[in-house]
């Protein structure tokens, strides 16, 4: 088999497994999708894969749930490296002014890859937050949001915010989205990374 398409196999493979390991709380298999200096940034968390593994670990055994659905894999390959992007959804539930409510997020996983030793792994992972919205669990319930509060939060991730401040998570202001300059910053990255011009 030609050896692009069993890397593109490998990576597709990996960004699955992240997925479902970390939703599933299987944290010694969801260790191995990361390079050792791999880089996890969310809204509610910026910093090496070994402390998100931590904080994420202990969020789960306090009953905190962001789980994730994934889409389809877009991958463009430059030897050994990578830079893939794929379509997913966050979602995440939680009380509300005492309403308990789901998010659901819209976005892509952008990832830099690499292969070492013919293992590919995670280098930085940085999702790209494209919409969002909010719904009571119980369709009869009313719910009331502070529109000012709201209106300040990025409008990619605007409720999923909302609700993760109100849990007592500190969350990132700029995080890319669908257009502007954060992403296209990004973009600029993605392609140094793969001409081998980033660390």
């Amino acid at each position: 088999m030609d050896q692009a398409l069993l890397d593109r196999l490998a990576i597709r493979d990996l960004v699955e497994n992240w997925a479902v390991w970390r939703d599933a709380g299987d944290w010694e298999r969801f260790a191995t999708v990361w390079h050792d200096e791999g880089w996890m940034s969310a809204t509610w968390f910026q910093g090496p894969a070994r402390d998100f593994m931590r904080v994420s670990q202990e969020g789960f055994a306090r009953g905190v749930r962001i789980l994730h659905f994934l889409g389809g894999t877009s991958i463009d390959l430059a030897g050994e490296r990578a830079i893939s992007q794929t379509k997913m959804t966050i979602s995440q539930r939680a009380p509300v002014h005492d309403v308990v409510c789901d998010v659901v997020c819209t976005g892509r996983f952008y990832d830099f890859l690499e292969k070492r030793e013919g293992h590919w792994g995670i280098v930085r992972r940085q999702p790209i937050y494209e919409k969002d919205r909010i719904d009571p669990v119980d369709p009869a319930a009313t719910l009331q949001l502070d529109q000012k509060a709201l209106a300040a939060l990025p409008e990619g991730y605007r409720h999923l915010a909302y609700m993760q401040e109100l849990i007592g998570y500190k969350v990132k202001r700029d995080m890319p989205g669908l257009t502007g300059p954060e992403v296209e910053k990004l973009y600029g990255e993605g392609r140094a990374w793969l001409v081998g011009m980033a660390k």
